[in-house]
């Protein structure tokens, strides 16, 4: 039995895409999957085919892995690659003596000792081991002694450390995996951990923390963004803010990029980073930039109105699976190979009434040409059709039926999902809100009170959109007098939001002076093509009003926008994306953000390490400010949790300057669900 490394020595274009082919690779016994050019759409969101038969087999997962799988392999990929069960590993399951099994798991002690009862039970002909981050020394051990004292070693053909502990829902999105469950009850809690486990946020931001939970959880995020790094394979610059968390990120990541360099180098094997090997220039190396989620707080928790911003805020996404609680609960599945949340995703929402309509319009056409050339009323009618004298037109008709019948299932997920955000629109009055956060810098005190006590015909606003409003206005008036705050808080009381969200901010904020997002430009919800078009934003509306709901009365949509159209959101950038543009297009930055930027700390994992003593670049002496560089790729890494609204405005900056940037945090968290950690801290600080 031996353990190993494995690298793709492809470069796939994005995350999503390398994870995609280190998973088929994986599947198919660790080989190299060929890749037809006909499986590739121009956007490459198709999924890889493996030439040659595949060998059939079992797929032996855990709850983890089957999240990692979940977002980018489907049922039939599966298929594709031979496996033909997939099962859980701690369930029961029955021998196949005659069939290869496929092990993807996390390294666990719990999983370490049921991968030995099953060798030990010989449940398949071979045991092909892959684990999505590295299996500990110890487990490796307890693992070696199981097998040596059974005397089931010739079943183990491989052991593989994937590094693959990251989910990447989007091309250009990812997250980490949760951390694993503990096992020790004698670990201490941190509070607001009864109902959910702790965030990376509540960990480190929780005056109950203690020092060995802080260091464990930056471990635990250094390993995430490693498989990150290693999936992409490219040694990056890695860039961080001093004085926080992400410092400590990078300084832990920077190490294990150097040994795993140090490493594959003294042993001569295969190195992660093997695509750099060709001596990749420092030019064409990609930016690593870490960021604390205290940057900017606003973006976390402002109302967004883009189509993917809306349906984390208003219905529950997870693993690309959207739930529609009203009228019934049904679930619906999003991913790149659906083509239109992929063009539609990070549009403002009324485009995207728009562009149903057209596709609708279009499916109707092609649909009806069907019909004519075949002679039926339905196209569900056309396996009816004679096949001696339409033999012609029913060729040309079950070539294009499964196509078409695929677009109009898509069409009926968007349109059932469009339908359920209109009406939260409607009813929570999320126009408003959006337009009053756009407009943040020029509320006073006394309009957000007014907002906050005014009664709208559909329902007042929610408590948590209260509180929310609140929050933002707070963080974006650096002079706010202690008045204005205590007249904010009993408004919110009255109104039945909990304020314990709002003391932590306040608190952290008198503490620590939390930079003001707006120095950095604004909360704006990035839309295309915004400025010079206004009235472009809001077309569309009457789409819905007319095609996707009978649900509102005649003319709703019309009332529900109206007064919107003079908040028309100006194409700002927010922090984060301020940030990466400074780091990245040091030419086109403001200088505020480059005189942030430029005191960040900056590692090269390749460079000499005493280089990396100061904030110096690449051959400097350490002491010098960091050196400007320019950039084409990067990864941004927000410790504390990524959120659509930030991913949507650096995809926007991303696709005007022609960069590639992938984003991604600990965790995506929605704004409730960032708000309930506040909450969560809050309470413990006042405890």
């Amino acid at each position: 039995m031996s353990t190993s490394t494995l690298k793709q020595a492809a470069a796939p274009s994005t995350l999503q895409q390398a994870q995609t082919a280190a998973l088929l690779s994986l599947l198919n016994l660790n080989t190299e999957p060929v890749t037809s050019s006909s499986s590739q759409s121009s956007k490459g969101a198709k999924t890889p085919i493996v030439a040659g038969p595949p060998v059939f087999k079992i797929l032996v997962l855990d709850q983890q892995t089957k999240d990692v799988l979940a977002t980018v392999l489907r049922v039939q990929d599966l298929r594709d690659v031979g496996v033909t069960l997939h099962v859980q590993l701690h369930s029961t399951r029955p021998p196949l003596p005659d069939v290869p099994a496929v092990y993807f798991v996390s390294p666990t002690a719990a999983n370490i000792q049921r991968i030995a009862e099953d060798l030990d039970k010989c449940l398949y002909e071979s045991f092909h081991l892959n684990f999505v981050e590295p299996l500990p020394r110890a487990l490796l051990e307890e693992l070696a002694a199981s097998v040596a004292r059974d005397g089931t070693g010739e079943s183990v053909q491989e052991l593989i450390d994937q590094y693959l502990s990251f989910i990447a829902p989007s091309s250009s999105l990812f997250s980490l995996l949760p951390p694993l469950p503990q096992a020790s009850p004698a670990t201490p809690a941190v509070a607001g951990t009864s109902t959910t486990p702790s965030s990376t946020y509540t960990i480190l931001n929780s005056p109950v923390s203690t020092e060995q939970q802080i260091e464990a959880e930056i471990e635990r995020v250094a390993n995430g963004l490693f498989s990150v790094i290693a999936t992409l394979g490219h040694v990056p610059f890695i860039r961080a803010p001093r004085g926080n968390a992400a410092e400590m990120v990078a300084k832990k990541l920077e190490t294990k990029i150097r040994d795993a360099l140090i490493t594959a180098s003294r042993s001569h094997s295969s190195s992660l980073f093997s695509q750099d090997a060709t001596g990749l220039s420092n030019l064409q190396r990609p930016l690593l930039l870490i960021l604390d989620r205290n940057v900017d707080l606003v973006s976390t928790i402002s109302h967004g109105w883009t189509y993917q911003a809306l349906v984390s805020d208003c219905l529950e996404i997870k693993l690309n699976r959207v739930v529609v609680t009203e009228p019934q609960k049904r679930t619906y599945d999003l991913d790149a190979k659906d083509f239109f949340w992929a063009r539609n995703a990070a549009n403002p929402f009324p485009s995207v009434a728009e562009d149903i309509d057209t596709e609708l319009t279009k499916y109707k056409q092609d649909a009806a040409e069907i019909t004519r050339s075949t002679g039926v009323s339905d196209v569900n009618d056309i396996a009816q059709l004679d096949l001696s004298t339409n033999a012609a037109h029913l060729k040309t008709a079950i070539t294009q039926l499964p196509e078409l019948t695929a677009r109009k299932a898509t069409l009926d997920t968007h349109m059932n999902i469009a339908t359920a955000l209109l009406e939260q629109i409607k009813k929570r009055g999320l126009d408003e809100l959006f337009s009053t956060e756009e407009a943040i810098g020029k509320q006073t005190t006394q309009t957000i009170l007014e907002i906050l006590r005014t009664s709208r015909p559909d329902g007042n606003f929610t408590p948590l959109d209260k509180l929310r409003l609140v929050l933002i206005f707070y963080l974006s008036s650096p002079d706010i007098s202690k008045d204005d705050v205590a007249e904010l808080e009993k408004e919110l009381k009255s109104a039945g939001a909990e304020v314990a969200a709002f003391d932590y901010v306040r608190r952290t904020r008198e503490i620590s002076k939390m930079a003001v997002s707006n120095t950095l430009g604004g909360t704006s919800t990035p839309v295309a093509g915004a400025v010079g078009q206004g009235a472009q934003l809001f077309t569309g509306f009457s789409v819905f009003g007319n095609k996707l709901t009978d649900r509102l009365k005649e003319g709703g949509l019309e009332n529900l926008i109206s007064g919107v159209k003079n908040f028309l959101p100006a194409n700002k950038l927010l922090p984060v994306t301020k940030l990466t543009e400074a780091l990245m297009d040091s030419s086109s930055a403001s200088n505020q953000s480059l005189q942030e930027t430029d005191e960040y700390l900056f590692l090269d994992p390749r460079a000499p390490k005493h280089v990396n003593a100061g904030m110096g670049g690449p051959g400097s002496s350490g002491v010098s400010k960091g050196r400007r560089m320019a950039f084409a790729e990067s990864v941004v890494f927000v410790v504390g949790g990524a959120g659509y609204v930030e991913y949507g405005n650096l995809e926007e900056w991303a696709s005007k300057t022609g960069r590639k940037v992938t984003y991604g945090g600990t965790e995506i968290v929605d704004p409730g669900g960032f708000v309930s950690i506040l909450h969560g801290l809050g309470k413990d600080s006042s405890a």
